[in-house]
């Protein structure tokens, strides 16, 4: 009986695709630990506000035990909370990370909410800006009381420029936006509404404020600055 001669040509390049393939699932390896051991993942508290930062296998964790949910967002208008069961049928999208599982690729969030969090917070001056009024107004209306999503909310200010109101933290609140359409260029009482507090300039810096987007995320900008 003769049997099959192996060519060396052959056996040479099955060692050497052997060896491609060993060195490609290390570097995947590599890979996959760099993604899922890097702080990306913004963590927000229930009024909307920047509280920390984690890495997507504690976000994954967070996500699957129900310590949070996670956040799909596409521009300002369309900010969704969705639960880990729904979170991991999502696509992937060219612009989204993913991880490898046995039940197939899992998108990487760039943000979850968390509903056990708490805010932290240090002294320092603060800028005045939109998202700082914000910040200080813990994303509620502060004519209705209502907690609002960064795309439910915009700054009023209670004495109207148009009347000579100034860029004051003492004249700047958040407002639900279908507020502010109704009060106009109109005082709050002239408008039938009324304030629950006096603005004022706060004296503590939140934690969204010393929280850095260094990784350029896009959905980010809506909660922390540059």
């Amino acid at each position: 009986m003769i049997g099959n001669r192996l060519d060396p040509a052959v056996g040479e390049s099955s060692t050497k695709d052997k060896h491609l393939s060993a060195e490609s699932a290390v570097i995947y390896r590599s890979f996959m630990s760099d993604i899922l051991n890097k702080a990306m993942v913004l963590v927000l508290n229930r009024n909307w506000q920047a509280v920390n930062v984690r890495t997507p296998q504690e976000a994954f964790c967070m996500m699957a035990t129900n310590v949070a949910t996670g956040l799909e967002i596409e521009g300002q208008n369309h900010i969704r909370p969705v639960i880990w069961d729904e979170w991991i049928t999502l696509p992937i999208r060219p612009q989204d990370n993913a991880v490898r599982t046995v039940r197939g690729p899992i998108r990487v969030p760039n943000r979850d909410r968390g509903g056990q969090l708490r805010q932290s917070t240090q002294e320092a001056p603060e800028e005045l800006c939109a998202r700082a009024i914000r910040e200080r107004d813990g994303n509620r209306c502060q004519y209705t009381g209502r907690v609002l999503r960064p795309d439910e909310g915009s700054m009023d200010h209670v004495l109207p420029r148009s009347r000579g109101g100034k860029n004051a933290w003492e004249n700047l609140v958040w407002a639900g936006k279908d507020v502010n359409a109704r009060k106009g260029n109109r005082l709050p009482h002239e408008a039938g509404l009324k304030l629950l507090s006096v603005p004022r300039t706060p004296k503590e810096l939140p934690a969204s404020a010393l929280i850095r987007n260094a990784h350029g995320i896009a959905e980010w900008k809506l909660f922390v600055r540059e």
